[in-house]
């Protein structure tokens, strides 16, 4: 049987949407009939866990926990197809095989993480065994902005890396430096993702101009949306929302990572 893939999904700067991104991406998958499993990396400032219903009293153990010794990695997850069904969209993920591998939300936690750092060779454990224990095709790691020791881990393991940019200068800059980072580290397949694309402007001269700047395929370019800032990280909107431009572009991204082989 073949190993499950590990997709990163990434970008420079903060405030591109990565973590709704992910949780769409991730549920998308699932939907296709998939085993996904989503971690958030992001631990210095987690927030995929409220994309998917959780708050600090149902979390339960946490990636945290795992990094400091206190649990197994597979008692961090969380069923998200046995407990979905709190909202329009997630509900959509009832019985799908989809579990979450959330961060603390609790301050004094985070504050320790910040203070005393963590094992990253712990971490690569804990997506090793996240695929084994869970018989994962696909796991999703939604990382931490900018580059540190753990975004360049999850960069070096990824079977599948998405980065995230805005049609944006800054966003530009530091998307060159990410890409050759990844190319460095040789990673299998990258993609790359615009997202907050202003809707006159158009999407497939945005695609060229993108592809031809970083001699990368660019597999959807998503409209800036008042309608998913509406939905303020209230629901997997996607889900919620199908036939929405948003969803329709987001959906064409999961497709391109359920196609490579």
């Amino acid at each position: 049987m073949s190993k499950g893939k590990i997709v990163s999904i990434h970008s420079f700067r903060g405030g591109t949407g990565k973590s709704n991104t992910t949780a769409n991406l991730a549920a998308q998958v699932a939907l296709a009939g998939k085993r996904v499993g989503v971690v958030d990396t992001d631990i210095q400032s987690p927030g995929i866990h409220v994309l998917f219903g959780l708050d600090e009293n149902k979390m339960g153990k946490t990636l945290n926990d795992f990094l400091h010794g206190k649990c197994t990695i597979g008692e961090v997850a969380f069923n998200i197809g046995e407990k979905a069904a709190d909202a329009d969209g997630r509900a959509k993920l009832s019985g799908m095989n989809l579990w979450l591998f959330p961060s603390s939300i609790r301050g004094r936690e985070i504050s320790q993480i910040l203070r005393e750092g963590y094992d990253v060779n712990l971490l690569n454990q804990g997506f090793q065994g996240m695929l084994k224990e869970l018989d994962l095709d696909y796991l999703f790691i939604d990382t931490h902005p900018g580059l540190n020791e753990e975004t360049l881990l999850s960069i070096a393991i990824s079977d599948i890396l998405v980065i995230i940019l805005r049609p944006d200068d800054q966003d530009f800059q530091g998307t060159a430096v990410t890409v050759d980072i990844a190319r460095s580290l040789d990673v299998p397949n990258l993609l790359l993702m615009v997202n907050k694309a202003l809707p006159k402007y158009n999407a497939a001269d945005i695609k060229q101009t993108v592809e031809e700047n970083f001699k990368a395929s660019v597999a959807g370019v998503l409209p800036l949306s008042f309608d998913m800032a509406e939905n303020a990280s209230q629901d997997i909107f996607s889900l919620r929302f199908p036939d929405h431009e948003w969803s329709k572009a987001l959906r064409g991204v999961s497709q391109s990572i359920l196609e490579i082989k």
